[in-house]
């Protein structure tokens, strides 16, 4: 645990620090990919179309973001859970990933972002685990916009990474217990050195967290939208954007 403590810190970048974002400009915009499987359904194709047509939406917000000027973009991409899905839709899934990390590989300063894959990784087969490193490693000097993927990320997962990685910590002697606050704790989880979002979208119509970034969304705003994640357009996320600048961030104060 330390030694991820000291990945986190080592992958930050020069102005990586937490920062409060106002109202008029989300540093920090975080989105629940849902829908695909509704999506195809309801035109009689297999849920694996869907996907399909949500990884090229994926691409089209990632670009969008990085022209308007946001500093992270958080998407949920494939949740802890999702290993209960049929197999032929994992696969497919997995096929997607190795897909977009190829084209980041590839395009990345084209775009000038920074790509890091958030969650347990360890999961996943070694060519993608070597695949992941390598476009981390090549995009880490950018210094557009910040992607994190979420990938077999789940927020109860990794708080408990986090506590385990204190633990290890204190029984080390590194840390004692009465230095342990928000901050430090902050530095053990997947997006340590980042801002908390500022915004969540979640697609869909649905209207629940899904186990997404549960400790760095104390104090966001949320945005829920009645559209499916393959209909959704950078129209809709400025529509977001528009939403959550009409809010009053008192973070807890009058």
């Amino acid at each position: 645990m330390k030694a991820m403590r000291l990945f986190n810190r080592k992958n930050r970048r020069a102005g990586d620090t937490p920062a409060t974002g106002d109202a008029a400009s989300p540093v920090h915009i975080a989105i629940i990919m849902d829908g695909n499987g509704r999506w195809a359904k309801r035109r009689g194709l297999p849920r694996s179309a869907g996907h399909s047509r949500g990884a090229s939406v994926f691409r089209t917000i990632v670009r969008h973001c990085g022209t308007i000027g946001v500093k992270y973009l958080t998407l949920y991409a494939f949740s802890t859970e999702n290993w209960k899905r049929p197999k032929d839709e994992i696969d497919t899934l997995l096929r997607l990933f190795h897909e977009y990390i190829d084209e980041i590989a590839r395009d990345y300063q084209k775009y000038d972002m920074r790509i890091r894959f958030i969650g347990d990784l360890s999961a996943f087969a070694p060519e993608l685990m070597e695949k992941i490193r390598f476009v981390e490693e090549q995009t880490a000097s950018m210094s557009g916009i910040c992607v994190n993927v979420a990938l077999n990320y789940g927020g109860r997962q990794e708080i408990l990474q986090a506590v385990r990685g204190l633990c290890a910590g204190a029984k080390e002697g590194l840390i004692r217990p009465e230095d342990i606050d928000e901050a430090l704790f902050s530095e053990y989880l997947f997006t340590a050195g980042q801002p908390d979002p500022d915004l969540i979208i979640r697609p869909s119509g649905e209207k629940r967290l899904s186990n997404f970034l549960l400790w760095q969304s104390a104090y966001t705003e949320f945005v829920y939208m009645d559209v499916l994640w393959p209909d959704f357009t950078p129209a809709h996320l400025d529509s977001a954007i528009a939403e959550y600048r009409k809010r009053n961030r008192r973070f807890g104060g009058i």
